[in-house]
């Protein structure tokens, strides 16, 4: 597998970013039943290996499953402060589920759950998220073990099928639109 047009930006980006430790931080927008938008911040985790694939984690009892398994499409955005740019990614989601049948996939949920902290690790044993709260029992928990996944540990998986690069410094600025046609990766230089 090749490497998609956009990811050598992204990957100066980071590099060039990296000093700040929120640039690991990004926008997910879904989509509710309501077909009102929902956006939240997550974390990146790397790219699945031999993949453009963008690797989040997520717990399978937050609202966001529902709304990707209702519809499988998002859009990321992440802007670097740094070199001042804007990467927004659309694509495909996936979620990997305890009891989804691709064994390679379920051995790169196991393998993110084991690279967790054990901070990380331990908000999955929290209280079921988005529920009212009643009592702080349910956030005083032992830390899981650090080789199985909880039940609704789900590695979140973005696809994306076009990424918008938007370079906020010069005058003017530069843009380029990256698509994926189904057989490859093209990019486009357009107005900022």
């Amino acid at each position: 597998m090749s490497l998609a047009s956009w990811r050598s930006p992204l990957a100066r980006a980071l590099h060039r970013n990296r000093a700040l430790v929120y640039t690991r931080y990004l926008q997910l927008a879904t989509v509710r039943a309501d077909q009102r938008p929902a956006n939240r911040t997550i974390v990146f985790r790397g790219f699945l290996d031999g993949s453009n694939q963008l690797q989040f984690v997520t717990d399978a009892r937050s609202a966001k499953t529902e709304q990707i398994d209702r519809c499988a499409w998002g859009e990321a955005c992440w802007y670097f402060p740094k070199t001042r740019e804007q990467f927004r990614l659309a694509g495909e989601l996936l979620l990997v589920k305890a009891d989804y049948p691709d064994s390679t996939l379920q051995k790169a949920r196991q393998a993110m759950w084991q690279a967790l902290s054990d901070a990380a690790r331990t908000q999955f044993a929290w209280a079921y998220p988005g529920k009212p709260q009643t009592d702080k029992d349910g956030f005083d928990v032992a830390v899981p073990d650090a080789t199985t996944p909880l039940p609704h540990f789900c590695l979140l998986l973005l696809d994306p099928q076009a990424v918008d690069h938007l370079e906020l410094r010069g005058d003017p600025q530069n843009r380029w639109l990256h698509r994926y046609d189904g057989s490859g990766w093209s990019a486009q230089a357009i107005n900022p």
